[in-house]
């Protein structure tokens, strides 16, 4: 196969029919006429040689040489995402656009007050947040910036090591009062248990260190963290969230401290050919800065049970 250069219009539009399965409706996503959306397919498919999608009554379907072709159209869209975020900047003063990825609790529960408080202080600097539990790649620019619950490994990257953010686990005073309070692992048994809805890393850690803890089930089951906190805020049981973010709550208690504790290492990381440039130098630092504040507040002791053994 011999591709012809085409713009990157024509590749914009390519990657918004894999998502979208229709003209009309990538046409939408793009702001597109769906006439320009067909002339585009149509240069690619005469570029390649070969159909890229089958038009049926369910829409169009992507042939095998477009599905090869989706990773290096994705590189194409983060590169130029990447040189737009650039030519944003202006010289030394901290302004444009950085593009920051971060986990989804930490992303709506830790990173905007840092960021609100970042934009005060450079008004000329946007950001845009991504927020999802997968890893984006900072090698191929994705994202300038990175807030990692893993030490990354690529030797192009800098990191700066937050450290280990506390876990618990946790219910709340009114599921408490109704179902009462396990004192040893084994009570979480006649327990409403919140937790991921696939077998993690730290279900397995855990079996191991604790074997009480090896048949654990749970009755509400999210792989999103943040519905995860949302159930036990609400007192649909108990589950494990920061400790920190527990400490917002005062109706919130630890529950089995001795028996369950586990610490989230968590990571700065960006593209080393970014450390001077003005806009991702700031917003760096700021993270860092804001996020070492988060953690020592983790560590700070947070509500306990009473001896009497009532929340």
């Amino acid at each position: 196969m011999s591709v012809d250069p085409l713009s990157w219009d024509h590749y914009r539009t390519f990657l918004a029919l894999l998502d979208h399965g229709s003209q009309s409706a990538a046409a939408r996503a793009l702001g597109l006429t769906q006439p320009t959306v067909g002339r585009h397919v149509a240069a690619l498919e005469t570029a390649c040689g070969q159909p890229l999608f089958l038009r049926t009554h369910q829409g169009l379907l992507p042939t095998a040489t477009a599905l090869s072709m989706r990773g290096h159209a994705e590189a194409m869209s983060a590169s130029a995402a990447a040189l737009e975020r650039a030519a944003s900047g202006d010289g030394d003063v901290p302004a444009g656009t950085v593009r920051i990825s971060a986990s989804e609790v930490v992303g709506l529960e830790v990173l905007p007050p840092i960021l609100a408080d970042l934009q005060e202080r450079y008004p000329r600097l946007a950001v845009e947040l991504s927020v999802s539990d997968e890893i984006e790649d900072l090698l191929h620019q994705e994202a300038d910036i990175a807030v990692r619950m893993a030490e990354p490994a690529q030797g192009a990257l800098v990191s700066r090591k937050i450290g280990g953010i506390p876990l618990g686990m946790f219910a709340h005073r009114r599921y408490l009062e109704r179902h009462g309070i396990p004192q040893m692992p084994g009570d979480l048994a006649d327990h409403r248990l919140i937790g991921y809805d696939h077998d993690l890393a730290y279900v397995r850690d855990l079996a191991r260190g604790v074997p009480e803890f090896s048949g654990i089930r749970f009755d509400f089951r999210t792989d999103s963290n943040a519905a995860q906190l949302a159930m036990i805020r609400a007192g649909g049981g108990i589950g494990m969230c920061q400790t920190a973010l527990a400490a917002k709550n005062p109706d919130l208690v630890r529950l089995l401290k001795e028996h369950f504790s586990l610490d989230l290492q968590t990571y700065l990381v960006m593209h080393e050919d970014l450390r001077q440039t003005p806009r991702c130098r700031v917003t760096f630092d700021a993270l860092f800065e804001g996020l070492k504040a988060y953690r020592a507040a983790e560590l700070e002791p947070l509500h306990r049970i009473n001896e009497s053994g009532r929340p």
